[in-house]
């Protein structure tokens, strides 16, 4: 069964490893750098986070994760932050960011359902056709 992202973000472990993942990214207006990681669920339904390797100032990258699952476990979201917040940087999705969900098969699983952005003020979802809609306020979802 596919979640939604209100299913997903009423996981308080899952929101908890989100805000993690923000705060460990350093936002501020610059010098922060990405974090991200793959929301999976086992075989049971539970969901947990498998974290990747820190990014850089705005970019990170992808570790395999085959067939839509890591660790033999399905991937049904992935996420990254946008944690500079200065003027020269671009907190909604980047084009790069979309196509890089768009067109990456190995996150076409049929559980998958996209990219979570972490930003100051919104938390956005690229879908796997590339069409990005804002979940929220990043502060009241944290905050839930």
């Amino acid at each position: 069964m596919k979640l939604s992202a209100f299913e997903i973000l009423q996981n308080s472990k899952v929101v908890a490893k989100l805000k993690q993942a923000w705060l460990d990214s350093e936002p501020n207006v610059s010098g922060g750098h990405e974090e991200g990681g793959f929301i999976v669920i086992d075989d049971l339904g539970f969901l947990s986070v498998v974290r990747w390797e820190k990014g850089t100032q705005n970019e990170i990258i992808l570790p395999v994760h085959q067939n839509c699952s890591v660790g033999g476990r399905a991937i049904v979201a992935s996420f990254h932050s946008h944690p500079n917040t200065g003027a020269n940087f671009q907190q909604e999705p980047s084009l790069t960011d979309v196509r890089a969900i768009r067109d990456d098969a190995e996150l076409k699983g049929e559980f998958y359902l996209g990219e979570l952005v972490i930003s100051q003020d919104n938390l956005y979802l690229i879908e796997p056709s590339g069409q990005i809609v804002v979940i929220g306020k990043t502060d009241e979802i944290f905050e839930r």
